[in-house]
């Protein structure tokens, strides 16, 4: 089983995050917006990235690390020791000696899967650049005898499942890139007949099975795919099409793990963050009345 951590999700940035605000040297003395903006992603790395040490963590941008007056380089910047680690370095050099250049996406293969994350963070994603580098990784696999399945990440979750709001579906520009990013992981699969799997997390609950829809059963057909947006972002309600999911899960915290077999299949788990699962440290630094509303009114069921 290989052992990594992916996160999507880091920061509110568009308003003062409530961990942020309950730190004990913040409470009774709410922090400025200023003063959130010039610590927040340092809060991150110090309160979320340093605890999955010496667990490896690729970092992926989503839609709040481009809210201004963040911007996508910013985020390149802040998070270059996680875009260049060691493995996404030796992979970009692998498919090209010249490439220096860091990026919000990336791939790197370990243990016979091509994992790969794209950037869709804004409306104008996929552009051609990042759908030409994806079609290079694509072909790469196709030929490589070591790689037996793609997983496939990225924050919005690609057109046309049965969660298309708040998804790429949201923009023309979306649908026409999201769409060919699709097909080409279908051809892929239909070649090469390795696995492919497609992971998000935009929308705040837990779905699998998400392209089992009347769309892509029509043009290409379903592959496997999950959002897992349940890392402790206000959470959303299911979409009514959830009842045709393999699984749906609202209101709830949790995280997804992958075992990866000999013959590149991957068996994928939803395992839910009860309340009581919350270390008692952290219940004594952001208080219990914070936690018990984190678990009770976290929500967004308008």
């Amino acid at each position: 089983m290989l052992s990594f951590t992916g996160i999507w999700v880091i920061c509110a940035i568009s308003f003062v995050d409530e961990d942020y605000q309950h730190e004990p040297e913040h409470r009774g003395q709410p922090p400025s917006k200023e003063q959130y903006l010039k610590d927040a992603w340092d809060d991150f790395i110090q309160n979320q990235l340093t605890f999955f040490t010496p667990t490896p963590v690729f970092v992926g941008i989503g839609n709040h690390e481009i809210y201004a007056p963040k911007n996508r380089d910013l985020f390149v910047a802040q998070f270059a020791d996680w875009l260049d680690s060691p493995i996404l370095q030796k992979q970009r050099l692998a498919d090209n000696p010249q490439d220096h250049k860091l990026r919000p996406y990336y791939h790197w293969i370990q243990g016979g899967v091509d994992f790969i994350y794209l950037d869709n963070a804004t409306p104008d994603q996929f552009d051609d650049d990042q759908i030409k580098w994806f079609e290079g990784v694509l072909s790469r696999a196709s030929t490589d005898s070591q790689v037996r399945a793609v997983v496939v990440g990225m924050h919005e979750a690609l057109p046309d499942s049965l969660a298309q709001g708040h998804s790429m579906q949201d923009t023309g520009t979306g649908t026409e890139s999201g769409r060919h990013v699709y097909n080409g992981l279908w051809r892929f699969h239909q070649k090469t007949q390795k696995h492919v799997y497609i992971l998000a997390s935009h929308s705040h609950f837990y779905m699998s099975g998400i392209f089992d829809s009347d769309y892509w059963h029509a043009h290409a057909g379903p592959l496997p795919g999950w959002i897992i947006g349940t890392g402790g972002a206000m959470r959303y309600p299911l979409p009514p099409t959830a009842s045709r999911a393999q699984e749906a899960r609202q209101k709830v915290y949790g995280f997804l793990t992958g075992t990866v077999h000999a013959d590149g299949s991957i068996d994928f788990s939803f395992h839910e963050v009860p309340r009581n699962a919350v270390p008692q440290g952290i219940v004594q630094r952001y208080t219990s009345e914070f936690v018990d509303y984190c678990f009770n009114q976290n929500a967004d069921f308008k």
